[in-house]
């Protein structure tokens, strides 16, 4: 954690870097919590310096700064350190926030009213800055960055000076979450929830306030918990917003934020919210709707790679589901549908779908409606050509003349 230390392709060790050094402090904060916190000062001096070289634009860095931060924050806040001893701290958190080229602290900047802990020392930061800041955001001619302007609001929130704290907001320009948090919050600490509901639901409607909606809609779900209206945070603010890598993934984060809501529903409320039903596939067949599932195989945009190992995965425990999910990956492949596909996979669904078949004894009605896909089909196509001889052959050893290869 040198200055310059990394080069611009040092995300990787960097993180490692940052994973190391989170460790250690949180080991020590059992011991000596003051010494703990001690290091998470080091840390955040040493942060921007270090990585100032780093290409940021994946974006994993900051996350993982982010994410460093936010685990040590809560150590900076519970250390025993007298008055004395604080305030030195805050001066080095400070000018580290000062200096900060890309925003890094923001996770210190944004507690900063909280890490203060004495009310002299949290009103003092607050006064700070306080008509520097005031002065800029008045200017709507021109846009002035005040670095300190985060810990300011910070300040006031936690001094209970709410009423300067919107004043300064109202005076602002622009209206962007990592600012008007402290203002919901503001109203909220008043008991004027619904306002603080209202401003912050006013941001996401707004186009152009693409940063924090996820943010945003938490805050504003988790508010309407609170005043017991689940249904409302729901259907508002959690199911728009509903978060994943995958399809099931996000199936998957709403039914942990709300057990008490049927997970069906939650299932077909996503698919009829975000369409394109054949994407949802593999989310119904792993959350073990198959009826669900086996209407989005049905879908055009339902991948026949996907279908054909569901039909192999079930073919003995759930026959019938495999049987469909089978023909349904047979009749998307001759249609023209997959990714690269080719004879191979004629073969590998015909395959699965045979073994389930059996399980169920449909096979002459599968011989029939593979006769109706492969005459849909068009003549000439490879995979319409590879579907005839598996037909025939199913015909063939139904009639003891030949075997399945």
């Amino acid at each position: 954690m040198r200055a310059g230390a990394f080069s611009w392709h040092g995300t990787a060790k960097a993180v490692e870097r940052l994973k190391v050094a989170s460790s250690e402090i949180r080991a020590l904060s059992r011991s000596d919590p003051v010494a703990a916190a001690e290091g998470v000062i080091v840390l955040a001096e040493r942060i921007w310096p270090a990585f100032e070289h780093i290409d940021t634009s994946s974006g994993a860095l900051g996350t993982a700064v982010r994410r460093t931060l936010g685990d040590l924050v809560p150590v900076l806040i519970a250390a025993p350190a007298h008055e004395g001893v604080r305030a030195q701290w805050l001066e080095r958190i400070r000018t580290a926030i000062a200096e900060d080229g890309v925003d890094y602290l923001a996770p210190l900047a944004d507690r900063f009213g909280e890490i203060s802990v004495y009310p002299a020392l949290i009103n003092d930061h607050a006064d700070r800055d306080l008509a520097m800041v005031s002065a800029a955001w008045a200017d709507h001619a021109r846009f002035i960055h005040i670095p300190t302007a985060t810990l300011t609001l910070s300040c006031l929130l936690e001094a209970g000076r709410y009423d300067e704290l919107l004043t300064l907001m109202e005076a602002k320009k622009s209206r962007l979450w990592f600012d008007e948090k402290f203002a919901a919050e503001a109203l909220i600490r008043q008991g004027r929830e619904d306002e603080a509901l209202a401003r912050a639901a006013a941001l996401m409607e707004d186009d152009r306030q693409s940063w924090g909606r996820q943010e945003i809609a938490r805050f504003c779900e988790a508010l309407l918990i609170r005043r017991g209206q689940p249904d409302e945070a729901y259907r508002r603010f959690g199911l728009p917003t509903a978060t994943g890598n995958t399809w099931l993934a996000m199936w998957r984060d709403l039914v942990k934020r709300y057990p008490d809501t049927d997970p069906r529903g939650i299932l077909e409320d996503l698919i009829a919210l975000h369409g394109r039903k054949g994407k949802w596939f593999a989310a119904a067949k792993t959350a073990g709707y198959l009826d669900i599932a086996l209407d989005c195989a049905q879908d055009s945009e339902a991948a026949p790679a996907t279908l054909t190992r569901a039909a192999r995965d079930f073919a003995v425990k759930e026959p019938a589901f495999a049987t469909s999910v089978a023909l349904c990956a047979i009749r998307h492949l001759i249609a023209g549908r997959g990714y690269d596909a080719g004879p191979h996979d004629i073969d590998e669904a015909t395959e699965h779908l045979i073994a389930a078949s059996r399980q169920v004894g449909s096979m002459d009605l599968v011989q029939e409606e593979l006769k109706r896909i492969v005459a849909g089909g068009r003549n000439a196509d490879p995979l319409a050509m590879r579907l005839r001889e598996r037909i025939l052959l199913l015909e063939g050893k139904a009639n003891g003349e030949a075997g399945l290869p």
